[in-house]
């Protein structure tokens, strides 16, 4: 299956690489038009100031248009050639993730929270996570979403998390189907995140900024309809009377910098706010014409607040106009004659005095589901990549329960070897096994699905269910040598930090893997042991990996409660391993004899030990 998403990207690349290259060509055709007309147009005013008469500066004026106009087109073809690119790029980053390369991906180090009461041991963060393989966000809003909702298990009653896996689920899936979006939305962080708290931020002091409303009144209209008026009506006496051209001249110079003087002040002042902003926010215009094009309905109610797509849409269209005023007023040529002929700055100032009173103080909730949205978009693509993994199943009740059949780890590929497994409520499985023969690699195939069944995302197995429970691990405790905390003391503080959330949160599965690894063999039997008889007090399940074959004893003691399981290697000329998962307990162990071997290789004359 995924050799027929290779060949739809590739088409899809090829097809974008060929459309920029067209785009192109017609970019230098657009720069000669403009050229040309913009030469043209001053030599018919200057053929005007020798020869006088009115035909020469009709056909200037016609000239000024065409040059506008052309400028237009160059404009527009310039938006379509950075679009295809973006595309182009899209499609290429997907390629290299089919191929395991996740560069071209956001990998979230920045969240990575050795504290964590998951995140951490699951590789949910940092190079080659969960994360680098999800995250496609074009907004840095959306990568804290991403970020959060991985690590954040639902809570309220197991009815209420149910409900929001589901809703979350279902706007996932529909948006897998819906591949323009997808790509179109990811294509909008071309030139990298999207800062949402800069742009709220610059949002904020725009919605305290004080503008002349006078600009915006029913009697500033007014004058500028009749000035407008007047203006034209000098031009046509002036190209068909006696009038000198001298009087249309004149009022418009006049026009020009009473418009100017009185608006740039305010236009300086907006400017100022967003100056720096001005790609982010027309990003966010761009994102929301995405998600008012596209019907959402399928997705259900998946966003933060229930806002009218179309509306947002046509705040920030409405914004990205304004901001395209604001750049405009950056060519000198431009500023000249828009402002003599058409009073821009001051319809440019009354825009924004509009839009700030309409749309203000709506932008955040709107700001906030652009954030949600990026992030579904990301999990649904990687639904889109992932075509063999499938749907969890989340069950009612407040009992611990997961039943996994041909559970994968999904950073292995396709040489994942599938395993069943099912853990029931406040139960504990030791699971031995030599070194490399797969524990702590199945430990964290159950951990990292079950954050993915909880999210409504896919999971790698044949079949999944579970019912809504905490989460907590301990697999890659460190030492902490610049705050005087000792490997050993480290582990001692996790142990009670896992204590602590399992009391909080009430029904948790916790994941160890070597319970007290900083201390001699039989003081870490015999806390191992006391520790799992103090947290089998609690409304708790278990899977600890270890290496010390006494503790599967414990199986012995309390069969009603703790299981033994392994992943057994086979010893000959070369170890065989089949990292499938095993009632019972390891016996045979690898250390001694790999050790052997390099000993023996080592040896000068080869001798054998």
């Amino acid at each position: 299956m995924k050799d027929n998403l290779q060949k739809f990207y590739t088409e899809k690349a090829e097809a974008l690489a060929a459309e920029t290259k067209r785009l192109r060509r017609n970019n230098r055709l657009f720069l000669t038009a403009e050229l040309a007309t913009f030469i043209a147009a001053i030599a018919l005013v200057t053929a005007y100031t020798v020869w006088g008469g009115g035909a020469w500066m009709a056909a200037a004026a016609a000239m000024l248009a065409a040059y506008v106009a052309t400028r237009r087109m160059d404009v527009a073809n310039g938006r379509r050639i950075e679009r295809a690119e973006s595309l182009h790029t899209v499609y290429r980053n997907e390629l290299k993730y089919l191929a395991g390369d996740f560069s071209p991906f956001d990998d979230g180090r920045r969240y990575s929270d050795p504290k964590h009461p998951f995140t951490f041991d699951m590789d949910i963060f940092g190079p080659l996570s969960l994360y680098h393989r999800i995250c496609r966000c074009a907004t840095s809003g959306g990568a804290d979403c991403l970020a959060r909702w991985l690590g954040t298990l639902p809570g309220g009653t197991p009815a209420e998390a149910r409900e929001a896996i589901e809703r979350r689920r279902k706007a996932i899936s529909s948006l897998a189907a819906m591949e323009r979006l997808r790509t179109d939305f990811i294509a909008a962080g071309r030139h990298g995140h999207i800062d949402t708290q800069a742009v709220k931020a610059a949002l904020g002091s725009v919605k305290a900024m004080k503008v002349p409303a006078g600009a915006g009144s029913g009697a500033a209209l007014a004058v500028a309809v009749a000035a407008l008026a007047g203006f034209a009506a000098t031009i046509a006496l002036a190209a068909t009377t006696t009038m000198t051209a001298s009087v249309p001249m004149l009022w418009g110079t006049v026009q020009f910098f009473a418009v100017f003087m009185a608006c740039s002040g305010p236009l300086r002042t907006i400017s100022r706010a967003v100056n720096s902003l001005h790609r982010q926010l027309k990003a966010y215009a761009e994102l929301t014409d995405i998600m008012a094009d596209a019907d959402l309905r399928e997705m259900g109610p998946a966003l933060p607040c229930d806002a009218d797509a179309d509306e947002a849409r046509r705040s920030f269209a409405e914004l990205r106009r304004i901001l395209d005023g604001l750049d405009r007023r950056g060519n000198v040529l431009g500023l000249i004659i828009f402002d003599t002929f058409l009073l821009s700055d001051l319809f440019l100032v009354r825009r924004f005095l509009r839009w700030q009173r309409r749309y203000m103080e709506r932008i955040g909730p709107w700001i906030d589901n652009v954030s949600a949205m990026d992030a579904l978009v990301s999990m649904a693509t990687m639904r889109h990549n992932e075509p063999s993994a499938t749907d969890a199943e989340i069950l009612d009740g407040e009992s611990i329960e997961l039943e996994a059949r041909g559970l994968r780890h999904p950073f292995l590929g396709a040489k994942a070897v599938g395993n069943d497994f099912t853990i029931a409520d406040r139960n504990y499985y030791i699971v031995t096994g030599a070194n490399m023969a797969g524990k702590s690699t199945f430990l964290r195939a159950i951990g990292v699905n079950y954050i993915m069944a909880m999210n409504g995302m896919p999971v790698f197995a044949d079949r999944l269910r579970a019912t809504v429970f905490g989460l907590f691990s301990s697999m890659r405790t460190s030492d902490d040598l610049g705050h005087g905390i000792s490997y050993f003391n480290a582990e001692l503080l996790r142990l009670e930090q896992l204590m602590g959330y399992c009391k909080r949160r009430g029904r948790t599965l916790i994941i160890l893997d070597e319970i007290l690894k900083g201390t001699n063999s039989l003081d870490k039997l015999n806390g191992s042991r006391m520790f799992l008889e103090a947290i089998a007090a609690l409304p708790v399940s278990g899977l600890i990996a270890t290496h010390d074959l006494e503790l599967s004893r414990m199986a012995d003691q309390r069969p009603d409660r703790f299981h033994n399981w392994c992943f057994e290697i086979k010893l000959a000329e070369n170890i065989t391993y089949t990292y499938k998962i095993t009632p019972g307990v390891a016996r045979n162990q690898n250390a001694t004899y790999l050790l052997r071997r390099i000993i023996e290789k080592a040896a000068p004359d080869g001798r054998s030990l």
